[in-house]
C-alpha cells in the first residue's frame, strides 16, 4: 500500500431538534516523504481535516466550520478564514453541489474540505433514513412517494425491487410504441 485515504461522517442528533454532521478526511503515506515545508513520516497524516455542519430536519444547513489539524503547509493550508461558513443556507438535497462549487471553488477554500462536503448529502440522508426521512411510505398527506424512488437504478420506480417493497409506488414502464414500416 502506498497511501490511504480515510473520510468518516458521523450525524448526531441534538437535544434541541437539530444535528451535528461532523466530517473527517485523513491522507495518511505508508512511508517517509519529503514535502516542501519538511519530511512526514510514514503513518503521520499528510491532511488531518474536520468539517461541522449544522443541519435541521429538512436537510437546511444552518452553520458549518471546519478545521485542520494536519497539512503540506503548516500556517497556510488553514488559513482560508471561516469560508466553509458559506456552506450555511445550502439544502442538503437541493443543489448542495452546485452551491458548494460556486461559493468554495478554485482558491477560495480548501480542495480537500470542499471535495470532503461532496459526501455528506447522501451521508446524511443514510443517517436520517427512517428516522427524520420516512423510508417506506413517503409523504402520505401529498401522496409523494419516499424520497430514495427514483434515485439510483435498484430503485427506479418501474423496477422489480420498487414492485416488490414498495408496491404502492411501483409504476410500470410505458408500453414501447408500436412501429409499422412504410410498405
Amino acid at each position: 500500500m502506498l497511501h490511504r485515504r480515510a473520510i468518516d461522517v458521523q450525524v448526531f442528533a441534538r437535544e434541541d431538534g437539530l444535528f451535528d454532521v461532523e466530517a473527517t478526511l485523513q491522507d495518511i503515506k505508508t512511508r517517509d516523504i519529503a514535502l516542501a515545508s519538511g519530511l512526514r513520516r510514514a503513518g503521520e497524516p499528510v491532511h488531518d481535516m474536520l468539517l461541522r455542519l449544522v443541519v435541521d430536519r429538512t436537510l437546511n444547513v444552518l452553520a458549518a466550520t471546519s478545521t485542520t489539524m494536519g497539512m503540506p503547509y503548516p500556517g497556510y493550508c488553514g488559513e482560508h478564514g471561516d469560508a466553509y461558513a458559506g456552506l450555511a443556507g445550502l439544502n442538503l438535497l437541493k443543489g448542495f453541489r452546485a452551491g458548494v462549487k460556486e461559493r468554495l471553488a478554485g482558491t477560495r477554500a480548501c480542495t480537500h474540505l470542499t471535495e470532503l462536503s461532496q459526501v455528506l448529502p447522501t451521508a446524511v440522508i443514510q443517517a436520517f433514513a427512517g428516522v427524520v426521512l420516512d423510508t417506506q411510505e413517503g409523504d402520505a398527506g401529498s401522496g409523494r412517494a419516499p424520497f430514495q424512488i427514483d434515485k439510483c437504478h435498484a430503485l427506479r420506480s418501474d423496477g422489480p425491487v420498487v414492485q416488490t417493497h414498495y408496491p404502492r409506488w411501483y409504476r410500470p414502464a410505458p408500453a414501447a410504441a408500436l412501429t409499422t414500416s412504410p410498405s
